[in-house]
């Protein structure tokens, strides 16, 4: 490991497929692109499961972070596939990268629609060689504050959508209840906050509220595909889309492997880093926790999580520029696997077994048989998780969200789906990273920079607005939008598995929809 000239960091020697190229030779960041480091053994340690594909060149759907062809098991608590299973388990791609950059685009009308026109041929490209994930790739194109703020400062052509003359953020989505709660106009896309137990690593510092004009992430069940897909949109050659960015962070991981009976990804990738706490980590868990995240039971379904879809959420039905869009917070954490696991410590933040991890992932007095890894616990109001508390001294993560996260009362939507009450409002997409904290970074000093593996995970959610995701978040520290909270620290370990972790970075994301991917706004600049 090196860094050269201060311009970034990655463990990677080179490509190990000669197919990746034209990428900046001799660069710190060429080589990390160009090179998955540890994530390169995925394909050969794991089979991926069988999906159904989508022909190349059918119509996409309008959301660009939809995945149209999800795979979905039957789960007997295992974390495998089983006939017998009673469990709906939403089975992930296994490969995801999130890329963040700044833009090296002058900021005038002009050279914004050229890069609108060129980024989107560019993708379009790669849909017409790929069929969308799993089976194919995924480009989620992102846009974060700093691009309208400093990019689009007022539109200078007018539409069937804004005036012209409209100024920033005046064009942005607006959060209608929020507003109407606050008495005040509150955007759907708010700046990255952080919440009462976010505390990142001794030494760290702060948590690091990111600047990004862009993210992209990218998901597949094939890692070649994956990175075919970076070459193209972050290569420097004919055809090719690395020109308009300058690219702050790579962000690789993974989910699953343990659908048929294989060793997960998570305990074979801990196990082969000597990550403090691999041993415990269950062969079946999805992730390095212990516990399988993605119940169909625990996600939305597009569109529920688009802006547009809830009557009253935002603006943006029935006619928005953002319709069929959505909100993606990011972050980064690291995962305290020896705190989790309580191996060899007796410290009093330490776990102190399967039960106390059980109760501190879902909700005090579960009980299932020892070592389960799949479980979906009922559905709790507030007022259960304060009479949790009141009984046991403790809430679980799970558990404590739910009433933040789910819908309060039967909703018809906008496209006349009515959804029952307890209906998620959000769609996970996070993933588990051996980085400490990115597989890439341009400012390593800034970010904590080490070449030594880490448990983490970069979570992302797709949701409605920023503040549905700052509601359900402050419910995981015990903090209500009643003004209602508990009383013991949210560090404490009875607040969930909060004392288990810790936050480096955040920035909020806009995903326009497919047809506003490239540059959104840019076309009416004058």
């Amino acid at each position: 490991m090196k860094e050269e000239g201060g311009k970034g960091v990655s463990d990677d020697q080179g490509p190990a497929n000669p197919s990746r190229r034209n990428f900046v030779a001799g660069t710190t960041l060429g080589l990390a692109l160009a090179s998955a480091g540890i994530y390169e053994a995925i394909d050969k340690l794991v089979t991926p499961p069988e999906r159904a594909t989508v022909e190349i060149g059918k119509p996409l759907p309008p959301e660009q972070y939809a995945i149209p062809t999800p795979r979905h098991i039957k789960d007997d608590g295992t974390g495998v596939a089983s006939s017998k299973g009673t469990i709906t388990v939403l089975i992930p791609p296994m490969h995801n990268h999130v890329i963040t950059a700044t833009l090296k685009v002058p900021p005038n009308a002009r050279a914004l629609q050229e890069a609108q026109r060129h980024l989107e041929s560019v993708i379009q490209g790669l849909e017409r060689r790929f069929p969308p994930p799993p089976s194919g790739v995924g480009v989620v194109v992102t846009w974060g504050l700093p691009y309208f703020q400093h990019y689009i400062p007022s539109l200078g052509r007018g539409s069937e959508f804004f005036r012209a003359g409209t100024r920033y953020p005046d064009y942005l989505p607006v959060d209608l209840m929020t507003s109407r709660q606050r008495g005040r106009t509150v955007h759907a896309l708010q700046g990255a906050r952080t919440y009462p137990s976010d505390q990142p690593p001794p030494g760290f510092g702060a948590v690091r509220l990111g600047q990004n004009h862009v993210a992209v992430l990218l998901r597949s069940d094939s890692l070649d595909t994956i990175m075919e897909a970076t070459n193209v949109l972050f290569g420097t050659g004919s055809g090719q889309a690395g020109d308009l960015f300058d690219v702050t962070s790579i962000r690789r991981g993974f989910t699953g492997g343990a659908h048929t009976g294989q060793q997960s990804l998570a305990s074979r990738l801990a196990l082969e880093a000597g990550l403090p706490g691999a041993k415990s980590i269950p062969r079946h868990s999805p992730v390095f926790f212990g516990f399988t995240t993605t119940l169909k039971s625990g996600e939305s379904a597009t569109p529920l999580s688009n802006l547009e879809t809830l009557p009253g959420w935002t603006d943006q039905w029935p006619n928005g520029y953002f319709k069929y869009g959505t909100i993606m917070p990011l972050s980064h954490l690291y995962s305290d696997l020896a705190t989790w696991y309580g191996e060899g410590r007796t410290g009093a933040q330490d776990f102190a077994g399967y039960g106390d991890r059980l109760r501190a992932m879902y909700q005090p007095g579960l009980s299932v048989p020892q070592g389960t890894v799949t479980v979906d616990p009922p559905t709790l109001s507030q007022r259960d998780v304060f009479q949790g508390v009141e009984k046991t001294g403790s809430y679980g993560h799970n558990g404590s969200m739910q009433p933040a996260n789910r819908l309060q009362k039967s909703t018809t939507s906008n496209y006349g789906k009515t959804y029952p009450v307890g209906t998620p409002v959000s769609n996970r997409g996070d993933f588990a990273t051996l980085d400490s904290p990115f597989h890439y970074t341009s400012d390593p000093v800034g970010d904590h920079y080490s070449s030594q593996k880490s448990a983490g995970l970069h979570f992302l959610i797709f949701v409605p607005t920023t503040e549905t995701f700052n509601r359900v978040r402050l419910a995981m520290d015990g903090y209500y939008p009643d003004g209602k909270r508990v009383e013991f620290s949210p560090r404490s370990r009875n607040a969930g598995l909060n004392a288990a972790i810790h936050t480096t970075h955040r920035q909020n994301f806009l995903i326009p929809p497919r047809s506003h991917r490239a540059f959104p706004l840019a076309e009416f600049l004058s």
